[in-house]
């Protein structure tokens, strides 16, 4: 952005950090460290022209933390980790957690010449990849790092699930589909969402994914955290050339319904909705009261949770399709609503302003929202889909020159058998514990 004097100033700070004496103990997210420091780190390091290795340093300081979480040789690894004794937690770990390390610690192999970080995660993701799932290409949501298996059934492309699916088609990208699998996974599993999780609203005709539950129900459901997914199959839809895929991803259909979902009082979509469906409207959340079929008839959908946690997702999805219109309609919501005495909070109520804001601003805000933002109006040969794969915090790192062609075949189902007994979801902290 130009702002030389504050980046030099934030390298200065980052070369005071010392990750090996966490200042107070704590267990650490592997998955949130990894997408924020050292996503972070490294595009910082690359856009900056690479004048400042001590970047790179830091990001090789924290990841040989990180790296315990792989305990024993596992190949899956624990995502909660002791920070001071380097000592994991021995609890299930969610696919989102397993696949989002791939292309920073990837990166991390790249600049360090130690190709150990990349084969660690690419491997965890190869062996999630090749499990029996629950639809084909669409893995389940827990994994027990202990025997490599899956806890549980269900399917998601919302929270808990999400990156995992965003990483298959970006990893492919970013290695040029070095090894098929993660390009083969990625478009088996849109084929299955679109024969099994694709549903119409009764009302206004909306297209969404809806989730697949232990019991193998569907639940007509959806969240912002999974609006990324629009924006997910344009680009993977442009990379295969399948117009099929770009078509259900338009704004006519799956793109459409997430823009709908800000149509309320603040112009700011909420944290979770629902819909009705010709086949249904089991949510797996109680019955719908009357307040919320009166919003569903006239909105087509309702909310459930009523709450924005300065969520990037719809912009997300926006930057992919390039829409310049929303993003203007989302910064005047912002200003006008999210703005607190000194920085920018969340709203307890999308629908009811008078419900106040969170007295908390999230990181995510700056490395996502506002880049998505400002990366709408900048010059689009800036910072380019064709030069550079985001990472989930929307974190640019160098891609090598596209392919001219990227092919990708569905792979055939496998047999799955549900666990015996579901263990209880891992958790995903949709906001840092504080």
């Amino acid at each position: 952005m130009g702002q030389t004097e504050e980046f030099e100033d934030a390298v200065k700070f980052v070369a005071t950090l010392d990750f090996n004496t966490p200042p107070v103990p704590q267990d650490i997210s592997v998955f949130e460290t990894t997408i924020r420091w050292v996503g972070g780190l490294i595009s910082a390091y690359e856009l900056s022209n690479k004048q400042f290795p001590i970047l790179i340093t830091k990001a090789k300081e924290v990841t040989d933390k990180l790296a315990f979480a792989f305990f024993e040789g596992n190949t899956i690894p624990f995502n909660e980790l002791d920070f001071t004794t380097n000592t994991p937690l021995n609890q299930t770990t969610n696919i989102a957690q397993i696949g989002t390390l791939s292309l920073e610690w990837g990166a991390l192999s790249k600049y360090t010449g130690n190709a150990t970080y990349g084969r660690l995660t690419e491997n965890a993701v190869i062996a999630v990849a090749q499990l029996a799932d629950p639809l084909p290409g669409l893995a389940a949501q827990a994994v027990d790092p202990n025997t490599g298996q899956f806890t549980d059934a269900s399917i998601t492309w919302g929270g808990g699930s999400d990156s995992y699916f965003e990483y298959l088609l970006k990893f492919a990208r970013y290695t040029n589909n070095a090894n098929p699998i993660f390009l083969d996974t990625w478009k088996t599993a849109v084929d299955s969402s679109i024969k099994h999780l694709l549903k119409t609203s009764t009302v206004g005709n909306f297209s969404y994914l809806a989730d697949f539950d232990d019991s193998g129900l569907i639940r007509h459901v959806g969240s912002h955290l999974a609006c990324f997914y629009a924006g997910n199959w344009l680009l993977g839809g442009q990379l295969l050339q399948n117009q099929t895929i770009v078509d259900y991803a338009s704004s006519h259909t799956l793109l459409k319904t997430l823009l709908t979902t800000g149509q309320i009082r603040t112009g700011i979509g909420p944290e979770n909705f629902a819909f009705i469906s010709s086949d249904g409207n089991f949510t797996g959340g109680g019955d719908i009261t009357a307040e919320q079929l009166a919003f569903y008839n006239q909105h087509g959908y309702y909310i459930t949770t009523s709450d924005y946690m300065q969520r990037p997702e719809v912009l997300d999805s926006n930057f992919y399709a390039w829409l310049p219109r929303p993003r203007g309609v989302a910064i005047a919501s912002f200003n006008k609503f999210l703005r607190a005495t000194v920085a920018f909070a969340g709203l307890n109520d999308v629908n009811d302003f008078s419900a106040g804001l969170f007295d908390d601003m999230e990181s995510f805000w700056f490395a996502e929202v506002l880049k998505y933002l400002f990366l709408t109006f900048d010059d689009p040969n800036h910072i380019s889909l064709d030069t550079h794969v985001f990472n989930t915090e929307c974190h640019p790192l160098i891609a090598p020159p596209a392919l001219e062609s990227y092919n990708a075949n569905i792979l055939p189902g496998k047999a799955f058998t549900p666990p015996a007994t579901i263990a209880p979801r891992p958790s995903f902290s949709p906001r840092p514990q504080h």
